[in-house]
Formats: structure tokens, C-alpha cells, sequence
């Protein structure tokens, strides 16, 4: 969940939830300054970031391989240097005290016009962040382009939520269908269809946002909303998959593709 980025002033007063990261590597992992929560007990299975014979031969790609961040990049070439792969792990750090400007949206290299996307992912408590498609790398923000998938800590986010702001919504523009995330700690499973125009967002296996692009409809509905003035919101056809950097701690595993 991003605010909407207005290029006369600073994301620091524009932003609600400021993104924040850590200093240095040493004040990250000292516990009398971390505030993020770690991941405990966490064991990831082998056959975790991989693919099944079945997927390979289904045209499924793996978009993050548990080692590295071979196939990413920080958006618009942005130094950040708060995603990792641990453990297994896809993971970005979380801290609500440190506001040094090393925060950024993790962005695929390759771009998807008609796709299908799977990953499982886990928030921190009181978390937010988001998962964006169909992005540009033209514009100051990747909110101002791809719509978005929206993770939040929907039971203990510090400000109140509007039904557009909860998980699975297509953030700002269609409230969940219903609400499918498990408790905060536990692991949930995102999918995102692509096809034409026509989106369709799952969570646990609950279809939670059903809808099409570009319709006089969607252009209504961008019109009367947050995104009245973001003149290039949703007008991307081919763009990056982007795992949002929105301050809050957040692990990702099992990420995959697969172009329609």
C-alpha cells in the first residue's frame, strides 16, 4: 500500500508509513536496535524454489532460485540494500525507527504481459506491502503504473484500513471479495492471473478480486478514486512483477511465472 506520489513534494511528508531501513549491517543485527521480527523455527522444505517436471514442462519459470537475487533488481537501478536471500528465503528487512533513504521495490528483470503468478510469502506483525504487475520503470514510483496485490497485517495495521486496503485487494480500486489471509506468522499463497485485460487475485485458494483493465468501467472507478491523477495508473500492457518495499519485514518463497 503506497500514498500517491505527488513530484512537488517529499515522500517523507507524502508517505503515511515511512520506509525505513537500517543504518548498517551491524545496527541490523543487534538486538537492542532491531524491531523486526525474525524468522524462527522456519525450516525450508528441498523441493522449495523449484520446479516440478510437470511445471517445467507446463512453462512455468522460477523467478527466484532460494540462493541469490539472480533475476531482480532495485527499482530504477536504486541503491537499497534491504533485500536478501536467506535461508532459503526471499527476505526484505523491517524497521519503523531507521529513516535512512537505502529502502526500494524489488523488480524482475524480465517483463509479463499475459501471465500467471504463484508465491507464498509471510508478514510481520502490524506489516504492509504489496505485490505489483504490469510496472513501468518510466515513472517516480512503481504505484504510479502497476496496479496492485495487497499485503497488510489486516487485524493489527496501526491506522484503520478501508475495505480497498485489506489483503487481496486490487489496492485502491476493488476491496476483497472476502478475506482469506491467515494469522500474521503464517505462511499464505498468492496467485495473480493476467489475461488480456482480465485480473483475477487468489489467496489461499479463495478467488478475492476479479476484474477487467481498461473498460469504461475501470476508467470510472480510476477516475473517482486515489488514482484520478496518476494519468499513467494501469496503462502499462507488458511490465515487471515488483515485491514492494513499504518498511515492513516480509519473506517470500516458491515465486513462479508462467506466461499465457
Amino acid at each position: 500500500m503506497r500514498k500517491l506520489f505527488i513530484p512537488a513534494l517529499s515522500a517523507a511528508t507524502l508517505l503515511a508509513v515511512s520506509c525505513a531501513n537500517t543504518s548498517n549491517k551491524s545496527d541490523a543485527d543487534s538486538t537492542a536496535t532491531k524491531d523486526s521480527v525474525t524468522v524462527t523455527g522456519d525450516v525450508v522444505d528441498p523441493s522449495a524454489n523449484t520446479l516440478t517436471d510437470a511445471e517445467a514442462t507446463g512453462g512455468w519459470q522460477l523467478l527466484f532460485n532460494g540462493k541469490n537475487l539472480d533475476g531482480w533488481h532495485i527499482y530504477k537501478g536504486k541503491a537499497s540494500n534491504t533485500w536478501s536471500a536467506e535461508n532459503g528465503l526471499l527476505h526484505c528487512a523491517g524497521s519503523s525507527t531507521d529513516k535512512s533513504d537505502m529502502r526500494g521495490d524489488l523488480v524482475t528483470d524480465k517483463e509479463f504481459d499475459n501471465f500467471e503468478f504463484t508465491a507464498d510469502w509471510k508478514l510481520s506483525p502490524q506489516g504492509n506491502s504489496g505485490i505489483l504487475y504490469l510496472v513501468s520503470e518510466d515513472f517516480d514510483a512503481s504505484y504510479l503504473s502497476g496496479p496492485e496485490y495487497q499485503l497488510i497485517d489486516d487485524n493489527n495495521f496501526p491506522e484503520k484500513l478501508e475495505d480497498w486496503q485489506k489483503t487481496g485487494a486490487n489496492y485502491a480500486m476493488n476491496p476483497p471479495l472476502k478475506m482469506a489471509a491467515k494469522p500474521i506468522g503464517e505462511w499464505n499463497t498468492t496467485k495473480i492471473i493476467v489475461n488480456k485485460g482480465h485480473v483475477e487475485h487468489w489467496l489461499n485458494g479463495e478467488k478475492v478480486a476479479d476484474y477487467e483493465l481498461w473498460t469504461d468501467e475501470w476508467k470510472k472507478h480510476k477516475a473517482e478514486g486515489k488514482w484520478k491523477d496518476a494519468e499513467h495508473y494501469g496503462s502499462v500492457k507488458k511490465g515487471h512483477i515488483v515485491f514492494q518495499d513499504h518498511g515492513s519485514e516480509i519473506w517470500f518463497k516458491n515465486v513462479k511465472v508462467k506466461q499465457l
